[in-house]
């Protein structure tokens, strides 16, 4: 089964060329476009993409906020921020609200394609620049790690080395939708709405190496 991608973004020239090179993917399968946020919030309720890339500056409701609706609203989907934004406060407000990529428009198109298909996977995918900027500004939740169990801090650790789903799965012997649920449970317990804020949470307390 293809990966199903909404693409979010208000400039049709580039939601045309987003929708030409990935769907030249055969793994890939463009299922609508949105021109504000408004409605990739409905066409993402509508049609229960895989993956929504979302452009942050739009008219109606901006990226952020569609990003944190949807992972409210439909929380199988996963949100990769694609912008020409590298602000300090837009990276960590889309992370906040829940996308677990944040990419800038420069990105090649390989790579590109190979980050919707990680995510697709539950894998974090972050520029470089974005993940460093998000180093700086993690914080610690109000409640400890130390509150997870034992498998579910497993989970984590993988989690942060960047495995995708099925890798934990593998490695730990258990099913996806174990994984699933057990991350699930992880960012409850941490009260973070994102994987991507546990990853570098877990990078920030040692649990794995920054490296």
């Amino acid at each position: 089964m293809p990966i199903r991608v909404l693409i979010a973004d208000d400039h049709s020239v580039v939601r045309q060329g987003l929708r030409m090179f990935l769907g030249s993917d055969p793994e890939l399968e463009i299922i609508g476009e949105a021109r504000d946020g408004a409605e990739a919030l409905r066409l993402s309720r509508e049609l229960l993409p895989d993956v929504v890339l979302m452009d942050l500056l739009m008219p109606v409701m901006d990226g952020i906020a569609a990003t944190a609706a949807i992972r409210r609203q439909v929380p199988e989907t996963e949100v990769v921020a694609l912008t020409s934004v590298l602000e300090d406060a837009s990276v960590v407000e889309a992370v906040r609200a829940g996308a677990i990529g944040y990419l800038l428009k420069d990105t090649d198109a390989h790579e590109l394609r190979r980050a919707i298909k990680a995510a697709a996977a539950g894998q974090v995918q972050l520029a470089p620049q974005a993940a460093a900027r998000l180093m700086r500004e993690v914080r610690a939740p109000e409640k400890s790690s130390a509150a997870l169990t034992e498998r579910e801090t497993d989970v984590l650790r993988l989690l942060a080395q960047g495995k995708s789903n099925k890798e934990i799965a593998q490695t730990l012997n258990i099913g996806e939708q174990t994984v699933k649920t057990h991350v699930s449970h992880i960012l409850d317990k941490l009260e973070m709405p994102s994987r991507t804020q546990a990853a570098l949470y877990a990078i920030r307390i040692g649990l794995v190496p920054s490296n």
